[in-house]
């Protein structure tokens, strides 16, 4: 029986292990687009090292206008973005809000977010899962204040200010992924039946015909 907890145990160390970004075991894995011009190190083409760059961990990002459907703009700065961030395990986002812009309730499969506000006021949410009664966490945060997201959940982020507001988000992993809920539901491709849809949301076809015919703006 010992050994079988045992067993357990380091099963479920390793699937944790394969849940996240892994640990690199070099300095550095700038990763290079075209395999021809790098070396394969650590399960990853990277850059050959001797010709890496400060360039290659420097990104500059301006200011979006969120002047669209949502009234947000999110600027990446994940490993396509930013090279030198592969094998590291982090990334970040900036979010540019507009008067009462709303960045959408999304998930990140693969990162946990923190939230730092910039400039303005944003009312933040996030909504655990079904185990957990699918409860409802928000809070007000203003400039300087910090929130979390848990990998994986459903949370989305408001400008409740009057004036524009500024947010950047760092995440734990170098590729965390977006699905943008309202996007993955109304616009997937091909469009998940109408039979699905009804059912799940208990409303009739021509209520779900609507949504799917609607324009979802996806800024992620």
């Amino acid at each position: 029986m010992k050994v079988l907890y045992f067993l357990v145990s380091i099963l479920a160390l390793v699937s944790v292990s394969f849940a996240y970004d892994p640990s690199p075991l070099q300095d550095f894995c700038v990763a290079i687009k075209d395999p021809k011009d790098g070396v394969f190190v650590n399960g990853k083409f990277c850059k050959d090292p001797a010709l890496v760059k400060a360039e290659d961990f420097f990104k500059h990002i301006d200011p979006a206008n969120p002047v669209n459907a949502l009234g947000s703009q999110v600027t990446p700065v994940f490993v396509d973005q930013l090279l030198g961030l592969n094998t590291l395990g982090i990334s970040l986002a900036r979010i540019d809000f507009a008067p009462k812009g709303l960045n959408p309730p999304h998930i990140h499969p693969r990162g946990t977010e923190i939230l730092t506000v910039l400039e303005g006021t944003v009312y933040v949410g996030f909504v655990t899962s079904n185990q957990d009664k699918n409860r409802l966490f928000t809070k007000v945060l203003n400039k300087g204040d910090v929130f979390v997201f848990p990998i994986g959940l459903i949370h989305f982020q408001l400008n409740v200010g009057y004036g524009n507001a500024v947010a950047i988000a760092a995440l734990s992993s170098q590729n965390p992924g977006v699905i943008t809920i309202a996007n993955a539901l109304f616009k997937s491709n091909p469009l998940i039946s109408d039979e699905v849809l009804t059912k799940a949301f208990q409303v009739d076809k021509s209520i779900v015909d609507y949504l799917q015919g609607q324009t979802w703006y996806d800024n992620n």
